[in-house]
Protein backbone atom coordinates (compact mmCIF):
# COMPACT_ATOMS: atom_id res chain seq x y z
CA UNK A 1 0.00 0.00 0.00
CA UNK A 2 1.59 3.20 -1.20
CA UNK A 3 2.56 5.70 1.69
CA UNK A 4 0.85 9.10 2.75
CA UNK A 5 2.00 12.27 1.84
CA UNK A 6 3.97 13.07 5.44
CA UNK A 7 2.08 16.85 5.41
CA UNK A 8 -1.04 15.82 4.79
CA UNK A 9 -0.42 12.88 7.90
CA UNK A 10 0.40 15.82 10.28
CA UNK A 11 -2.00 18.36 8.53
CA UNK A 12 0.47 21.25 8.01
CA UNK A 13 1.28 23.32 4.31
CA UNK A 14 4.80 21.81 2.84
CA UNK A 15 6.16 25.33 3.78
CA UNK A 16 5.78 25.04 7.39
CA UNK A 17 8.65 25.75 10.10
CA UNK A 18 9.97 23.64 12.27
CA UNK A 19 7.98 24.79 15.24
CA UNK A 20 4.86 23.88 12.90
CA UNK A 21 6.24 21.19 12.22
CA UNK A 22 6.32 20.19 15.74
CA UNK A 23 3.11 21.50 17.43
CA UNK A 24 1.49 19.49 14.91
CA UNK A 25 2.81 16.07 16.05
CA UNK A 26 2.83 16.76 19.36
CA UNK A 27 -1.03 17.17 18.64
CA UNK A 28 -1.37 14.14 17.00
CA UNK A 29 0.90 12.29 19.23
CA UNK A 30 -1.25 13.15 22.11
CA UNK A 31 -4.86 12.01 19.95
CA UNK A 32 -3.84 8.88 18.96
CA UNK A 33 -2.00 7.98 22.37
CA UNK A 34 -2.97 4.75 23.95
CA UNK A 35 -3.99 6.61 27.19
CA UNK A 36 -6.81 8.07 24.93
CA UNK A 37 -7.00 5.15 22.70
CA UNK A 38 -7.26 1.43 24.92
CA UNK A 39 -7.02 -0.91 22.63
CA UNK A 40 -7.33 0.57 19.91
CA UNK A 41 -4.63 -0.50 16.83
CA UNK A 42 -5.98 2.22 14.45
CA UNK A 43 -5.12 4.45 16.85
CA UNK A 44 -1.85 2.81 17.48
CA UNK A 45 -0.66 2.74 13.52
CA UNK A 46 -1.69 6.45 12.83
CA UNK A 47 0.51 7.07 15.91
CA UNK A 48 3.66 5.53 14.21
CA UNK A 49 2.53 6.99 11.21
CA UNK A 50 2.53 10.94 12.65
CA UNK A 51 6.35 9.88 14.22
CA UNK A 52 7.39 8.58 11.13
CA UNK A 53 6.31 12.27 8.92
CA UNK A 54 7.82 14.04 11.98
CA UNK A 55 10.89 12.18 11.67
CA UNK A 56 11.35 13.14 8.46
CA UNK A 57 9.98 16.64 8.39
CA UNK A 58 12.03 17.84 11.69
CA UNK A 59 15.17 16.99 9.54
CA UNK A 60 16.29 19.62 6.97
CA UNK A 61 18.02 16.84 4.99
CA UNK A 62 15.68 14.04 4.93
CA UNK A 63 12.95 16.62 4.59
CA UNK A 64 15.28 18.06 1.33
CA UNK A 65 15.17 14.53 0.04
CA UNK A 66 11.38 14.04 0.29
CA UNK A 67 10.40 17.31 -0.99
CA UNK A 68 12.41 16.49 -4.39
CA UNK A 69 12.09 12.97 -4.59
CA UNK A 70 9.27 12.00 -2.27
CA UNK A 71 9.07 8.30 -0.78
CA UNK A 72 11.59 6.14 -2.91
CA UNK A 73 14.44 9.07 -2.51
CA UNK A 74 14.19 8.19 1.48
CA UNK A 75 14.29 4.60 0.91
CA UNK A 76 17.23 4.97 -1.31
CA UNK A 77 19.34 7.15 0.76
CA UNK A 78 18.79 4.85 3.80
CA UNK A 79 16.91 7.97 5.59
CA UNK A 80 13.55 6.13 6.25
CA UNK A 81 12.21 6.13 9.54
CA UNK A 82 12.06 2.78 11.22
CA UNK A 83 10.34 2.76 14.98
CA UNK A 84 9.89 -1.54 14.67
CA UNK A 85 10.72 -2.53 18.31
CA UNK A 86 9.70 0.92 20.01
CA UNK A 87 6.19 1.61 22.23
CA UNK A 88 5.08 4.61 22.43
CA UNK A 89 7.23 6.38 25.09
CA UNK A 90 10.25 5.50 23.04
CA UNK A 91 9.28 6.77 20.20
CA UNK A 92 8.23 10.37 22.10
CA UNK A 93 11.73 9.98 23.63
CA UNK A 94 13.38 9.58 20.63
CA UNK A 95 12.34 13.02 19.46
CA UNK A 96 13.29 14.60 22.94
CA UNK A 97 9.54 15.17 23.90
CA UNK A 98 9.96 13.28 27.29
CA UNK A 99 7.32 12.29 29.92
CA UNK A 100 6.41 16.15 30.43
CA UNK A 101 3.73 15.47 27.33
CA UNK A 102 2.07 12.73 29.86
CA UNK A 103 1.81 14.97 32.82
CA UNK A 104 0.76 18.09 30.70
CA UNK A 105 -2.43 15.97 28.98
CA UNK A 106 -3.11 13.16 31.29
CA UNK A 107 -2.25 14.66 35.07
CA UNK A 108 0.37 11.96 36.04
CA UNK A 109 3.98 10.81 34.19
CA UNK A 110 3.44 7.48 33.32
CA UNK A 111 5.72 4.91 34.19
CA UNK A 112 9.05 4.61 32.81
CA UNK A 113 9.47 0.83 32.91
CA UNK A 114 9.87 -1.79 30.70
CA UNK A 115 8.15 -4.80 30.81
CA UNK A 116 10.36 -6.69 32.74
CA UNK A 117 10.57 -3.50 35.43
CA UNK A 118 13.80 -2.21 35.04
CA UNK A 119 13.91 1.43 34.99
CA UNK A 120 13.96 3.27 31.97
CA UNK A 121 16.47 5.67 30.99
CA UNK A 122 17.24 8.59 28.94
CA UNK A 123 18.02 7.71 25.27
CA UNK A 124 21.52 7.11 23.77
CA UNK A 125 23.60 9.76 22.36
CA UNK A 126 24.07 9.60 18.84
CA UNK A 127 26.88 8.05 17.07
CA UNK A 128 28.82 9.88 14.40
CA UNK A 129 31.30 8.02 11.65
CA UNK A 130 32.87 8.56 8.29
CA UNK A 131 33.10 5.94 5.84
CA UNK A 132 35.29 6.35 2.45
CA UNK A 133 33.94 5.23 -0.65
CA UNK A 134 35.54 4.95 -4.13
CA UNK A 135 33.37 5.93 -7.39
CA UNK A 136 32.88 2.26 -8.38
CA UNK A 137 31.20 1.99 -4.78
CA UNK A 138 29.21 4.84 -5.41
CA UNK A 139 28.33 3.75 -9.28
CA UNK A 140 26.62 0.57 -7.54
CA UNK A 141 26.03 0.91 -4.06
CA UNK A 142 27.20 -0.89 -1.44
CA UNK A 143 27.35 -3.29 1.51
CA UNK A 144 29.98 -2.64 4.78
CA UNK A 145 30.72 -3.96 7.48
CA UNK A 146 31.93 -1.04 10.12
CA UNK A 147 33.34 -1.89 13.21
CA UNK A 148 32.94 0.82 15.69
CA UNK A 149 33.20 1.20 19.33
CA UNK A 150 29.83 2.25 21.03
CA UNK A 151 27.73 1.96 24.41
CA UNK A 152 25.90 -1.19 24.23
CA UNK A 153 23.03 -2.49 26.04
CA UNK A 154 25.24 -4.68 29.43
CA UNK A 155 24.50 -8.07 28.88
CA UNK A 156 24.88 -8.92 32.77
CA UNK A 157 21.86 -6.84 33.71
CA UNK A 158 20.13 -6.35 30.55
CA UNK A 159 20.36 -2.75 30.69
CA UNK A 160 18.17 -2.36 33.90
CA UNK A 161 21.71 -1.15 35.77
CA UNK A 162 20.96 -3.30 38.98
CA UNK A 163 22.74 -6.04 40.81
CA UNK A 164 19.40 -8.25 40.57
CA UNK A 165 15.77 -7.68 39.73
CA UNK A 166 15.19 -7.73 43.72
CA UNK A 167 17.48 -4.72 43.88
CA UNK A 168 14.98 -2.66 41.82
CA UNK A 169 12.31 -0.51 44.06
CA UNK A 170 9.53 1.60 44.13
CA UNK A 171 10.50 5.03 44.47
CA UNK A 172 8.81 6.16 48.21
CA UNK A 173 8.72 9.65 47.28
CA UNK A 174 6.15 9.62 44.42
CA UNK A 175 5.39 5.98 44.73
CA UNK A 176 6.04 5.35 41.25
CA UNK A 177 4.51 7.20 39.80
CA UNK A 178 7.90 9.57 38.29
CA UNK A 179 6.00 12.61 39.43
CA UNK A 180 5.18 14.62 42.90
CA UNK A 181 2.32 17.57 42.92
CA UNK A 182 3.50 20.67 43.96
CA UNK A 183 0.96 23.74 45.05
CA UNK A 184 1.65 27.02 42.92
CA UNK A 185 0.34 30.34 44.20
CA UNK A 186 -1.68 32.43 41.16
CA UNK A 187 -3.41 34.78 40.95
CA UNK A 188 -6.34 33.13 40.77
CA UNK A 189 -5.36 31.02 43.71
CA UNK A 190 -3.67 28.35 45.02
CA UNK A 191 -2.46 25.47 42.00
CA UNK A 192 -1.55 22.15 42.05
CA UNK A 193 0.61 21.01 39.53
CA UNK A 194 2.63 17.72 38.63
CA UNK A 195 6.66 17.97 38.41
CA UNK A 196 9.25 15.03 38.54
CA UNK A 197 10.14 13.45 41.18
CA UNK A 198 13.54 14.94 42.56
CA UNK A 199 14.11 11.80 44.23
CA UNK A 200 14.17 9.28 41.11
CA UNK A 201 14.76 11.98 38.98
CA UNK A 202 11.12 10.81 37.25
CA UNK A 203 12.21 7.37 36.57
CA UNK A 204 9.66 6.16 39.66
CA UNK A 205 11.92 3.58 40.67
CA UNK A 206 15.13 3.34 42.58
CA UNK A 207 18.20 0.89 42.30
CA UNK A 208 19.37 -0.34 45.93
CA UNK A 209 22.57 -2.17 44.28
CA UNK A 210 24.23 -1.33 41.53
CA UNK A 211 25.08 -3.80 38.58
CA UNK A 212 29.06 -4.16 38.93
CA UNK A 213 29.99 -4.83 35.61
CA UNK A 214 28.27 -1.29 34.32
CA UNK A 215 28.14 0.43 37.64
CA UNK A 216 24.70 0.79 37.09
CA UNK A 217 24.38 2.36 33.97
CA UNK A 218 22.97 0.13 31.97
CA UNK A 219 25.88 0.22 29.23
CA UNK A 220 29.24 -0.68 28.23
CA UNK A 221 31.45 0.05 25.86
CA UNK A 222 32.75 -2.23 23.35
CA UNK A 223 33.73 -3.16 19.72
CA UNK A 224 30.90 -3.33 17.19
CA UNK A 225 30.38 -4.62 13.62
CA UNK A 226 27.67 -3.31 12.10
CA UNK A 227 26.18 -3.86 8.72
CA UNK A 228 25.49 -1.02 6.38
CA UNK A 229 23.67 -0.77 3.35
CA UNK A 230 24.95 2.24 1.08
CA UNK A 231 22.74 3.12 -1.49
CA UNK A 232 24.07 4.10 -4.92
CA UNK A 233 24.88 7.57 -6.10
CA UNK A 234 25.54 9.11 -2.62
CA UNK A 235 28.48 12.04 -2.94
CA UNK A 236 30.31 13.34 -0.39
CA UNK A 237 29.33 15.03 2.59
CA UNK A 238 25.65 13.54 2.36
CA UNK A 239 24.58 11.64 5.63
CA UNK A 240 22.72 8.51 6.21
CA UNK A 241 21.11 7.59 9.30
CA UNK A 242 20.91 4.04 10.57
CA UNK A 243 18.39 3.93 13.07
CA UNK A 244 18.94 2.46 16.59
CA UNK A 245 22.45 1.53 15.67
CA UNK A 246 24.31 4.57 17.95
CA UNK A 247 24.90 4.81 21.55
CA UNK A 248 22.71 2.65 24.12
CA UNK A 249 20.75 4.74 26.96
CA UNK A 250 21.58 4.66 30.05
CA UNK A 251 19.81 2.21 31.92
CA UNK A 252 17.65 0.45 29.22
CA UNK A 253 16.32 3.46 27.15
CA UNK A 254 16.32 3.14 23.29
CA UNK A 255 19.87 3.62 21.62
CA UNK A 256 20.79 6.91 19.47
CA UNK A 257 21.00 6.88 15.39
CA UNK A 258 24.18 6.02 13.92
CA UNK A 259 24.85 8.94 11.27
CA UNK A 260 27.46 8.06 8.40
CA UNK A 261 29.48 10.73 6.60
CA UNK A 262 29.94 9.61 3.37
CA UNK A 263 33.88 10.75 1.89
CA UNK A 264 34.73 10.40 -1.57
CA UNK A 265 38.22 9.03 -2.15
CA UNK A 266 40.30 10.41 -5.23
CA UNK A 267 40.35 8.25 -8.39
CA UNK A 268 43.40 8.14 -10.20
CA UNK A 269 41.15 7.89 -13.71
CA UNK A 270 38.34 9.72 -13.06
CA UNK A 271 37.41 13.54 -11.53
CA UNK A 272 33.44 13.74 -10.66
CA UNK A 273 31.36 16.75 -11.78
CA UNK A 274 27.97 15.94 -10.19
CA UNK A 275 26.38 12.92 -12.04
CA UNK A 276 29.09 12.98 -14.88
CA UNK A 277 32.99 11.81 -14.41
CA UNK A 278 35.86 13.12 -16.49
CA UNK A 279 38.79 11.17 -18.27
CA UNK A 280 42.28 13.18 -19.43
CA UNK A 281 42.65 10.99 -22.62
CA UNK A 282 46.33 11.93 -24.11
CA UNK A 283 46.63 11.00 -27.78
CA UNK A 284 49.62 11.58 -30.42
CA UNK A 285 49.57 13.91 -33.27
CA UNK A 286 49.38 11.06 -35.83
CA UNK A 287 46.14 9.45 -34.19
CA UNK A 288 44.90 12.33 -33.86
CA UNK A 289 45.36 13.38 -37.56
CA UNK A 290 44.76 10.27 -39.27
CA UNK A 291 42.38 9.14 -36.90
CA UNK A 292 42.50 5.62 -34.48
CA UNK A 293 40.87 3.72 -32.40
CA UNK A 294 41.62 3.60 -29.23
CA UNK A 295 40.45 2.41 -25.34
CA UNK A 296 39.63 4.46 -22.59
CA UNK A 297 38.37 3.35 -18.91
CA UNK A 298 35.26 3.28 -17.09
CA UNK A 299 33.59 2.48 -14.05
CA UNK A 300 32.54 -0.84 -15.41
CA UNK A 301 35.70 -1.92 -17.25
CA UNK A 302 37.21 -0.94 -20.69
CA UNK A 303 35.68 0.52 -23.79
CA UNK A 304 36.76 1.86 -27.38
CA UNK A 305 36.07 4.94 -28.91
CA UNK A 306 36.62 6.47 -32.40
CA UNK A 307 39.12 8.92 -32.57
CA UNK A 308 37.80 10.93 -36.12
CA UNK A 309 41.01 12.37 -38.41
CA UNK A 310 41.39 15.97 -37.85
CA UNK A 311 40.61 15.49 -34.12
CA UNK A 312 42.11 18.89 -32.07
CA UNK A 313 43.45 19.01 -28.55
CA UNK A 314 40.45 19.73 -26.49
CA UNK A 315 37.69 17.76 -28.17
CA UNK A 316 35.28 16.56 -25.86
CA UNK A 317 33.82 12.86 -26.56
CA UNK A 318 30.72 11.58 -24.51
CA UNK A 319 29.54 8.36 -23.54
CA UNK A 320 26.02 8.32 -22.32
CA UNK A 321 25.39 6.15 -19.30
CA UNK A 322 28.55 5.48 -18.43
CA UNK A 323 28.54 8.27 -15.51
CA UNK A 324 27.25 7.55 -11.67
CA UNK A 325 23.39 6.99 -10.83
CA UNK A 326 21.35 9.91 -9.39
CA UNK A 327 19.80 9.28 -5.61
CA UNK A 328 16.61 8.33 -6.66
CA UNK A 329 17.85 5.83 -9.15
CA UNK A 330 16.20 7.45 -11.97
CA UNK A 331 18.75 8.96 -13.83
CA UNK A 332 22.47 8.01 -14.97
CA UNK A 333 25.34 10.60 -15.77
CA UNK A 334 27.67 10.22 -18.76
CA UNK A 335 31.35 9.93 -19.10
CA UNK A 336 32.82 12.88 -20.95
CA UNK A 337 36.50 12.36 -22.34
CA UNK A 338 38.68 15.16 -22.84
CA UNK A 339 41.05 14.73 -25.42
CA UNK A 340 44.84 16.20 -24.77
CA UNK A 341 47.28 15.77 -28.11
CA UNK A 342 50.75 14.82 -26.46
CA UNK A 343 53.66 17.08 -27.37
CA UNK A 344 57.05 14.62 -27.31
CA UNK A 345 59.79 16.03 -24.66
CA UNK A 346 62.82 13.74 -26.38
CA UNK A 347 62.66 13.32 -30.29
CA UNK A 348 65.67 11.10 -31.41
CA UNK A 349 67.40 12.15 -34.87
CA UNK A 350 65.04 10.65 -37.42
CA UNK A 351 61.96 11.50 -35.26
CA UNK A 352 63.37 15.71 -35.59
CA UNK A 353 63.98 15.06 -39.46
CA UNK A 354 60.68 13.83 -40.30
CA UNK A 355 59.12 16.78 -37.80
CA UNK A 356 60.95 19.78 -39.60
CA UNK A 357 59.77 18.50 -43.17
CA UNK A 358 56.50 18.31 -41.94
CA UNK A 359 56.85 22.20 -39.65
CA UNK A 360 56.32 23.96 -43.49
CA UNK A 361 53.75 22.42 -45.19
CA UNK A 362 50.73 24.16 -45.39
CA UNK A 363 48.32 21.54 -43.56
CA UNK A 364 50.73 22.08 -40.50
CA UNK A 365 50.10 25.76 -40.02
CA UNK A 366 47.06 26.49 -37.59
CA UNK A 367 44.15 27.58 -39.33
CA UNK A 368 41.14 27.70 -36.70
CA UNK A 369 37.64 28.61 -37.59
CA UNK A 370 34.78 29.69 -35.69
CA UNK A 371 34.04 26.22 -35.18
CA UNK A 372 37.24 25.85 -33.02
CA UNK A 373 35.91 27.33 -29.64
CA UNK A 374 37.94 27.51 -27.05
CA UNK A 375 38.50 24.73 -24.48
CA UNK A 376 36.30 26.93 -22.06
CA UNK A 377 33.56 27.15 -24.12
CA UNK A 378 33.27 23.55 -24.86
CA UNK A 379 33.24 22.64 -21.16
CA UNK A 380 30.38 25.12 -20.92
CA UNK A 381 28.48 23.61 -23.05
CA UNK A 382 28.86 19.98 -21.85
CA UNK A 383 28.32 20.55 -18.10
CA UNK A 384 25.35 22.73 -18.89
CA UNK A 385 23.47 20.79 -21.26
Amino acid sequence: MAKRDYYEILGVPRNATEDEIKRAYRKKALEYHPDRNPGNKEAEEKFKEAAEAYDVLRDPEKRAIYDRYGHEGLNQSGGSPRFEGMNMEDILRHFGFGDDIFAEFFGTRRSGFGSRGHVKGERGSNLRIRVKLTLEEIATGVHKKIKVRRQLRCSSCNGSGARNQSDVETCSTCRGAGVVGRITQTPFGPMQTAVTCPACNGAGQTIRATCPACRGEGRVVAEDTIDVDIPAGVHEGIQLSVSGKGNAGLRGGPSGDLIINIEELPHDQFTREGRNILHELFINIADAALGAQVEVPTLEGRARIKIPAGTQSGKIFRLRGKGLPSLEGHERGDLLIHVNIWTPKRLTDEERRILEQLRYMPNFNPSPTKEDRTFFERVRDVFGS
